[in-house]
């Protein structure tokens, strides 16, 4: 399978996610632009056939070097076809272009396949959130870059 990255939009994120079986409530447009706003941010999506079908968002939560890989997913149908990998690897080269020294995200415990895909590329768990399950718990991870 073949697929194009590119600079994307967040109604396009907002579109994609809405597909994503793993996003219980997943974000409006309105949520995107109030975290987004004012920030340094990379918006990617991947296309297969001109068809959007993965995306990764990212922005400078904070000011320590580290870049905040907030939201990405694959459509299931796209999934173990290198679109994921893909993504993360022209963030992380943007970010490291852009002075970042760190790429951080959170996940629940809930969704191993992002646990072990995060693993397998180099991230390490740097912290824990506890909620009220097991399942809801918060793995925060890190990767240098």
């Amino acid at each position: 399978m073949s697929f194009i990255i590119k600079p994307g939009s967040i109604e396009e994120v907002v579109a994609l996610s809405k597909l994503m079986p793993e996003f219980d409530h997943p974000h409006e447009v309105e949520e995107y632009i109030k975290r987004l706003a004012g920030k340094k941010q990379l918006i990617l999506v991947a296309y297969t056939d001109g068809k959007p079908v993965a995306f990764k968002v990212g922005y400078e939560k904070e000011a320590d070097g580290s870049f905040y890989s907030w939201m990405g997913g694959v459509l299931p149908a796209y999934r173990k076809e290198g679109i994921a990998k893909s993504l993360a690897s022209i963030q992380e080269k943007w970010a490291s272009e852009n002075g970042y020294k760190h790429i951080r995200f959170k996940t629940r415990n809930r969704h191993q396949a992002m646990l072990l895909f995060a693993i397998k590329n180099g991230f390490q768990i740097i912290g824990v959130e506890p909620r009220e399950t097991l399942a809801e718990y918060r793995i925060l991870l890190e990767k240098k870059i």
